[in-house]
């Protein structure tokens, strides 16, 4: 991916037979100078940041929104740089997308957010916004008409429906936005669909966004959106180390290695097992404040991942803990039955990593094998074929010969950092299920193209430089970069 390169083939599209006037010619060229003048300042701006050791994110897919950061809404097919100027000129620290918006955490622990933000998932808002809130998509906009739009995209509709006049608010940022209301350093970050959390350097949690059923764990009584960090008081005294959030639900370890989830708890992915109703019938219910994982007591919990209906824990002997969704024949247990409580799974190595998707899960163990199992649709285990897979498979291809050393899934893909290269493979877009504003396939692979791919497939990306961590949103895809010493 050089100037050089792209330089080449756009004159030979300059000599078209199509350009048949000077005129034309001359209009292409001076586009073409502009757009190289573009990149080259672009490159120039990463090679400081490189030169500085300093990190750099890129990101891909799906545009809808402004998730991608880059001002505007448009799908990116390939991975594209965003600049420190985008971030006040600091360097990344980590990066964490959800459902339609993305998260960045910089060197100095500031924390900036892009994308949508119906529900206050950015934590750039206030409550005043959020009176009436329901889905528009870009072209909705345009056809009802705009009443209101500045810089943020804040879009007020007013929309005839049957015989009422409905109010719409529809929000989103083009552009990273500072997250402001923390008053510590952050150190880590955790974006689920529709909500938000960061973590600081004294181990408080802060979080945000759509709150319907307590993913937000502030109690029963809350509001269902909360557009702004709120520190989670029930914890105060407990030094949280790490959280994942899924799509209506969150999960966090403490420093002693306790598990805590709370929210949305269908499909017994909270892991406290079943509860009776009045009837007499077995249901996980929801949880609106964080809740102890009693099941898991007496082992040290290392590491969780929050999924779309299951939920997964890692343990300091590399023991993997498995909850959620109903039938378990997908999750690697051989059968179907509850799975409302924490299960390990005897035949995945002792483990290092986990990442929990739609309907699938990865595995890194301690010696750096790749594991996946769970639905296979459009090939997002990356194992050749699109069986659905009932335990975990070993992947193959690159991680045979180096290690893996990160796992991240989205929805229907999934992406993995190897001897510095990101891989991705599953839903590309052919065979997508969803096809509306907001949830169609845009690119997430990287590829350059909509095609599904069934094995891990490398990014084509600088070849200078090396991945330290990559993150899968619904249906877009952001890395962190730094310089490859020779």
């Amino acid at each position: 991916m050089t100037i050089s390169r792209t330089y080449f083939s756009v004159n030979k599209l300059a000599r078209h037979p199509n350009l048949k006037n000077n005129k034309a010619k001359l209009a292409f060229s001076s586009c073409f100078r502009r757009w190289v003048s573009a990149e080259s300042r672009q490159l120039d701006e990463i090679a400081k940041q490189l030169s500085k050791g300093k990190c750099f994110a890129a990101l891909w897919g799906n545009g809808d929104y402004g998730r991608l950061g880059f001002g505007n809404l448009q799908s990116e097919w390939r991975p594209k740089p965003i600049l420190a100027s985008a971030f006040d000129g600091q360097s990344l620290r980590e990066v964490a997308c959800g459902g339609a918006h993305t998260l960045f955490l910089t060197e100095n622990g500031d924390v900036y957010a892009t994308g949508l933000n119906d529900f206050g998932q950015l934590g750039v808002s206030d409550l005043n916004s959020y009176t009436s809130v329901c889905y528009l998509s870009p072209d909705a906009i345009v056809e009802f008409g705009v009443l209101s739009v500045h810089d943020a995209l804040h879009f007020s509709v007013l929309r005839l429906e049957s015989h009422f006049q409905r109010f719409v608010q529809f929000v989103f940022n083009r552009k990273p936005l500072r997250v402001s209301g923390i008053p510590s350093r952050v150190i880590r970050i955790s974006a689920g669909y529709h909500h938000s959390a960061a973590i600081t350097v004294d181990g408080e949690l802060y979080i945000w966004g759509k709150n319907a059923n307590g993913q937000l764990g502030l109690g029963k009584k809350a509001e269902k959106i909360i557009p702004v960090p709120v520190k989670l008081h029930c914890l105060d005294g407990v030094t949280i180390k790490m959280a994942s959030l899924g799509f209506e639900h969150s999960i966090a370890v403490t420093d002693k290695g306790e598990a805590l989830s709370w929210g949305d708890g269908q499909s017994g992915k909270l892991g406290h097992g079943h509860e009776l109703s009045i009837l007499g019938f077995q249901k996980s219910s929801s949880e609106y404040t964080p809740r102890l994982i009693k099941e898991l007591e007496g082992v040290k919990v290392k590491y969780v991942s929050a999924g779309m209906l299951h939920s997964a824990c890692v343990c300091e002997n590399g023991s993997l803990y498995f909850f959620g969704e109903r039938e378990l024949g997908k999750w690697g247990f051989g059968k179907a039955n509850s799975a409302t409580k924490p299960s390990t799974i005897s035949s995945l190595p002792l483990s290092d990593e986990v990442a929990c998707g739609g309907y699938h899960t990865c595995a890194i163990s301690n010696g750096g094998d790749l594991y996946t199992w769970g639905s296979n649709e459009n090939g997002c285990l990356g194992i050749g074929c699109t069986d659905v897979i009932f335990s975990p498979e070993r992947v193959q291809g690159p991680f045979v010969k180096q290690p893996a050393t990160q796992v991240s899934c989205g929805w229907k893909h999934t992406a993995a950092i190897s001897g510095g290269n990101i891989y991705t493979w599953g839903w590309g877009g052919s065979n997508g299920t969803f096809k509306e504003d907001g949830h169609s396939p845009g690119g997430q692979l990287g590829h350059g193209d909509d095609v599904d791919y069934i094995e891990p497939t490398p990014l084509d990306f600088y070849k200078n430089v090396k991945a330290v961590q990559v993150s899968c949103g619904f249906n877009h895809t952001a890395a962190l970069f730094e310089y490859k010493s020779v």
